[in-house]
């Protein structure tokens, strides 16, 4: 087994420190999820530090009017004029094929960011499938597939997942994605969603690291956002909870640390790698990343059953 990626950051850190001194000049970033209101989500946060550091950053949202509101309070608080907006609905594949038809130039930063959590009720999206696995993780897989030519454009251009500790509660169970013989659980579909979030980087590196496409994901820590409006907010104890500003930490040293450069497929806790974990730890706080999100044949099979459903 290949040695933990280590890094001079922690779980305190935020998303201005990791990436300190570091010029984004010229390169142009999109983050999905990120118009939900100024200050109240990681998605903001994340592209509140990428401008802040010269990036041009397209904000992917569901709701433009939103966005807009969001992009000209960025512009305000970065000096920095080339923050976009874009609708982008990755709960509809016709969405994210027209935003991906419309987007021009290359890309360096693609942040699948945006995602819902434990609605309490089965419902259905993209092919049928169980809504928070087509949210997050089929929508934003037909959005990297839609954007691959002009991430291999982007000459080193990274992918960044954005999964959760949820991952634990289930791997992808193939024979049964979409809940069509087991009972719905609103839990054991976000985990399996958020393991296939991870998965989706692991192929994607395989795939198109020789496009010079790098491609991690990572658990944010725990931050009460609007996310959680199904489970009542966060429930984590005030020890264990993190800031906007450290939760987008990880993501941005992902998106633009140049300490990361070159360094794929893997899986990030506190802006470090987590190690593997062979059970749900039983104590908060406790990194790790299960076996089966890493697995290349389980990554190299979703691929392919995704493929199926989008195209």
């Amino acid at each position: 087994m290949s040695q933990l990626f280590t890094t001079p950051f922690g779980r305190d850190s935020t998303a201005s420190e990791v990436i300190e001194g570091v010029d984004l000049s010229g390169r142009r970033a999109i983050v999905t999820g990120a118009g939900a209101g100024a200050g109240s989500g990681i998605g903001v946060e994340t592209a509140r530090a990428l401008a802040a550091n010269g990036a041009e950053v397209t904000l992917a949202v569901r709701r433009p009017e939103a966005g807009e509101q969001v992009a000209a309070d960025l512009r305000k608080a970065t000096g920095n004029d080339a923050i976009h907006v874009a609708r982008l609905d990755v709960a509809d594949l016709e969405s994210v094929r027209a935003f991906t038809a419309g987007w021009q130039g290359p890309l360096h930063i693609l942040i699948n960011n945006a995602g819902i959590m434990m609605p309490p009720d089965l419902e259905r999206g993209i092919g049928g499938h169980e809504q928070q696995f087509a949210t997050n993780y089929l929508g934003h897989f037909a959005l990297a597939l839609g954007l691959h030519r002009a991430l291999a454009d982007g000459d080193g251009a990274r992918l960044v997942s954005v999964s959760s500790s949820g991952h634990l509660f289930s791997p992808v169970v193939f024979d049964d994605i979409a809940f069509r013989f087991r009972p719905y659980d609103a839990l054991v579909a976000y985990g399996q969603s958020k393991t296939a979030v991870i998965l989706l980087a692991v192929e994607a590196q395989r795939r198109w690291s020789g496009d010079g496409i790098t491609a991690n994901s990572l658990h944010p820590g725990a931050i009460a956002t609007n996310l959680q409006r199904h489970t009542g907010g966060l429930r984590t104890p005030e020890p264990y909870r993190k800031t906007i500003e450290q939760g987008a930490a990880t993501t941005v040293f992902l998106a633009a640390s140049p300490l990361v450069e070159g360094i794929g497929g893997r899986y990030f806790e506190d802006v470090n790698e987590a190690p593997v974990v062979h059970a749900r730890p039983t104590r908060l706080g406790v990194p790790g990343v299960a076996p089966y999100a890493l697995d290349p044949a389980n990554a190299e099979r979703l691929w392919e059953v995704a493929s199926d459903i989008v195209r």
